[in-house]
């Protein structure tokens, strides 16, 4: 297709590991092999050798889970749960590399694997095996590339550059659509139903990943973003509907659930809502994640990413409904909430988040509370500009006074946060349910939906209130559309979603001309006076002082450079690189971009 596709050498070189420990390359455990081969370069090998080797095989396949990525702090940057100006004017170009995908080298690879392990030795039901793995691989990235662009190349074969025409053309959206769901529904029929928690091969794909990863992919198929013009009563919404209801049941049957504890899901491995994870283990594979959320005096250096003022107040309250929702227990007016923003919210805010005063039991320090004020907090906690504290925060631009909680291991010292090797869950079975709702509400079935969003709430530990929904208000489509679209910004907080929700939902005017704020602590006497800064500090070197013990104000962040958020129309769909469209001229641009490529569904 381009030049990112070379011609297979037949170079053969392994090595062999004898502990599983040193096979750097696998995403996963293979926890009852001792030992474990190790292809140094997947470009350069022997297929006669390699497909007919078990081993060898899945060492190839492992070599290609790094595709599911990890854990990743800021992925909700680009929408208000996170401090930063991700979007200023010309972000994205069609020269620029952001926001742009087009991985074809791991495609080559795939393609690869189900041409080379079928002429193999090996037993067919190994095959399948490894078939089943690839067909959702191809699958997975090439969803990720039309989420970006719409219809792309849709490569079904390695391509070899001097034999190939390299200079193929887009498949359209519908077609590829096609692709993947038959890719996936290959996937299926191929992969073991479901790998149980406690097996050797516990991190590969199986049938029930696939089969929820098939209805998120019709659920975008369906949804306002591939459908401009019919947004919400298209043809799709019933093909999504069925299979994520098929998905929801399947998946209940399977034994899949919500994790009892909301602060359980991740941080209590294997659990039940797991539908696919990538493995972590210490020392071999680890993450950044405490040491991107933690305070910076409990950390090696600044958090990376902190919540905003924004997002603290879209998380409801214990009756489920808004602060400001006058029909609510624990309505506050807006002045009344900044002083008391902590009290009496739905227990996920505080699972979820890191306030000035909170007991934040991090790093095995009993009582120890979480100070964000200026000239009291650690220099690498601080936030705020407080005159009073004869000193300037270093944080203004990157901190808000909150920080992250969730995931978070608080048990890890200051000097163990980079050991940090929580499984990361890719997919879990709460999403399976909420995009289940999404697609029962989008098809007239809102009794469906509205028990979806009460279990999720109820699992949440929200009031049910006297008639037990929970505090969800709606009565039609529209309303339950967005109660929907609230709760996944709630229940998948820092988890990547929120940006792409709003993307696939046509509703980026939502974070267009945006700004983001934090909220500076002040400590105040019982008289509402300021406390000397002295007296302040002292106290809170001993935890005395606690979330009343301050006054609050809203400070926009960050204090320089861009402030505003842009995001224009043209970001439903990005451009493909001019460089890519340099290198094979029978690629179109897309509409928007220069371009007369239609990414959408529509004609």
């Amino acid at each position: 297709m381009m030049n990112i596709h070379n011609k297979y050498k037949k170079t053969f070189k392994v090595r062999l590991l004898a502990l599983i420990a040193t096979f750097l390359f696998s995403a996963f455990c293979f926890v009852a092999c001792e030992d474990v081969l190790d292809i140094e370069d997947i470009n350069n090998y022997d297929p006669e050798q390699l497909w007919n080797d078990e081993n060898l095989a899945n060492a190839y396949m492992a070599n290609l889970y790094p595709l599911f990525g990890n854990w990743s702090v800021g992925q909700d940057s680009y929408s208000q749960q996170l401090t930063g100006i991700q979007f200023y004017p010309d972000m994205i170009t069609v020269t620029n590399g952001n926001f742009k995908y087009w991985d074809y080298e791991r495609i080559r690879l795939i393609n690869q694997a189900i041409q080379d392990v079928q002429n193999g030795s090996l037993a067919q039901e190994f095959k399948d095996q490894i078939l089943g793995q690839a067909y959702f691989m191809r699958a997975y990235i090439y969803f990720k590339m039309i989420k970006y662009h719409g219809g792309i190349p849709y490569i079904k074969v390695p391509q070899d550059r001097y034999n190939d025409d390299l200079f193929v053309s887009r498949n359209s959206t519908e077609e590829c659509f096609k692709f993947l769901v038959e890719d996936l529904d290959s996937a299926i029929s191929l992969l073991p139903e479901k790998i149980d928690k406690g097996s050797q091969n516990y991190g590969k794909i199986d049938g029930n990943f696939a089969l929820a990863f098939k209805a998120k992919v019709l659920l975008y198929k369906a949804s306002p973003q591939f459908n401009p013009a019919n947004p919400w009563s298209n043809a799709h919404w019933e093909e999504a509907y069925a299979v994520n209801k098929q998905a929801y049941d399947h998946l209940s049957s399977q034994g899949y659930g919500l994790t009892e504890d909301y602060s359980d899901i991740f941080l209590e491995e294997r659990g039940p809502e797991v539908v696919f994870a990538v493995i972590n283990s210490y020392p071999n594979k680890t993450a950044s994640w405490d040491a991107g959320v933690r305070p910076g005096s409990e950390s090696r250096g600044p958090a990376s990413v902190t919540p905003t003022w924004e997002f603290v107040k879209e998380f409801p309250m214990k009756d489920g409904k808004s602060y400001n929702d006058p029909s609510g227990k624990y309505f506050k007016t807006d002045s009344e909430f900044l002083m008391d923003y902590w009290s009496d919210r739905d227990p996920r805010f505080d699972k979820s988040i890191v306030w000035n005063g909170k007991l934040y039991e991090v790093s095995g320090k009993s009582g120890k509370r979480q100070y964000t004020a200026l000239g009291v907090a650690h220099e690498l906690d601080d936030f705020g500009i407080n005159p009073q504290a004869a000193v300037n925060s270093t944080n203004l631009d990157r901190y808000s006074g909150f920080f992250v909680l969730k995931a978070s291991k608080l048990s890890y010292t200051q000097a163990e946060v980079q050991q940090y090797d929580v499984d990361f869950i890719l997919m879990r079975f709460a999403e399976v349910m909420i995009n289940y709702a999404e697609a029962a509400n989008e098809t007239g079935r809102f009794d469906e939906a509205m028990e979806i969003l009460r279990l999720i709430r109820k699992r949440a530990g929200i009031e049910p209130g006297l008639d037990n929904n929970y505090g969800i208000t709606a009565t039609s489509q529209e309303e339950m559309r967005e109660a929907i679209l609230h709760e996944r910004n709630i229940e998948f907080s820092f988890e990547g979603h929120r940006f792409w929700d709003l993307r696939r939902l046509r509703m980026l005017d939502r974070l267009d001309n945006t700004t983001k704020s934090g909220v500076e602590a002040i400590a105040i006497k019982a008289d509402g006076s300021e406390m000397p800064i002295g007296e302040a500090r002292n106290k809170a070197d001993n935890y005395e002082l606690v979330e009343s013990d301050f006054k609050y104000s809203v400070l926009q962040v960050p204090f320089s450079g861009v402030k505003v958020n842009s995001v224009p129309e043209s970001y439903y769909f990005f451009p493909i690189q001019q460089g890519v469209l340099d290198r094979n001229p029978n690629l179109e641009q897309n509409v928007g971009w220069g371009g007369t490529f239609n990414p959408t569904l529509e004609d």
